[in-house]
């Protein structure tokens, strides 16, 4: 069963803001948002009602990632390990 590096910590993503530049911040799993209970789910159940139809089998996580100056969001797919 592949992890996420990032919703474990063995990694960290530095990404800038596409319209200020401003670092941007990560807010977590985008499944996550969607359903305030879906933390108790499993990875694939989670992953059955994100919203991406192949994250389950392309092994990816999306994260949304924020910025605090300018308020844009921004998602990204990061490769499960």
């Amino acid at each position: 069963m592949a992890i996420c590096p990032l919703c474990n910590a063995f990694k960290e993503l530095e990404m800038h803001c596409t319209l200020c530049g401003t670092l941007l911040d990560d807010s977590g799993k985008v499944s996550d948002f969607l359903d305030p209970y879906g933390h108790y789910n499993d990875e694939e159940t989670a992953k059955m009602g994100d919203g991406y139809p192949n994250t389950a089998r392309d092994q990816i996580c999306p994260h949304l990632m924020s910025c605090k100056s300018c308020g844009h969001d921004q998602v990204v797919f990061i490769q499960e390990e």
